[in-house]
C-alpha cells in the first residue's frame, strides 16, 4: 500500500486503509518535517493544529477510492509574514477540492457525450459520487480554462 501512496504523492505516508462494499478509504498523512508558509515562503515546524481532509481519488478494480489526509495547520515562524497560521497544502488536489485533478479529467471525459444528469447516473455507478450540477460545473471550468488558456 506504500508504493500505491507513493504513486499519488511521495511526500504522503499510509497509515491505514479499509474496504467498505464498494468503496476503499486510505488514511494518510505528510512525511515533511517542515512546511512552507504559503504567503512569505518561510519554513516552520511548529504545528498549531490537525484536521481531516477527505477527497475522492481514480476508482480501483471498480471501486471508489477515498483519501483521507491528516492536514497540519502551522504556526508561521516569519514574525513579519501578515498570517500568524496557515494550513499544509497539496497542489494535486487544490485547495478545497473534493476530488483530485485526474478524477475531474475523468469526470469530463465521460460527460461530454451526454446530459449531465445522465453523466451523474453512469459516473455514480462507476467511477465517482458526483451530481449534475457537479458535471456541469467541471464542464464549464473546462471550457473557461480552454478559451483562456489557463
Amino acid at each position: 500500500m506504500n508504493e500505491l501512496i507513493k504513486l499519488l504523492n511521495n511526500k504522503l505516508k499510509y497509515e491505514s486503509h479499509e474496504i467498505k462494499g464498494e468503496e476503499i478509504h486510505v488514511r494518510v498523512k505528510s512525511k515533511c518535517k517542515t512546511v512552507k508558509c504559503p504567503y512569505c515562503g518561510m519554513k516552520s515546524k511548529k504545528v498549531h493544529s490537525r484536521y481531516k481532509r477527505t477527497y475522492q481519488e481514480m476508482p480501483v478494480s471498480g471501486k471508489k477510492v477515498y483519501i483521507e489526509i491528516t492536514v497540519r495547520k502551522m504556526f508561521c515562524a516569519n514574525a513579519a509574514c501578515g498570517k500568524k497560521t496557515f494550513s499544509e497544502g497539496y497542489e494535486y488536489i487544490g485547495a478545497k477540492r473534493k476530488k483530485s485533478g485526474k478524477l475531474e479529467r475523468e469526470i469530463v471525459n465521460i460527460s461530454l457525450n451526454s446530459s449531465s444528469a445522465e453523466a451523474s447516473k453512469k459516473l455514480s455507478r462507476s467511477t465517482a459520487k458526483v451530481s449534475a450540477s457537479t458535471v456541469i460545473r467541471l464542464l464549464k471550468k473546462m471550457e473557461y480554462r480552454q478559451s483562456t488558456g489557463k
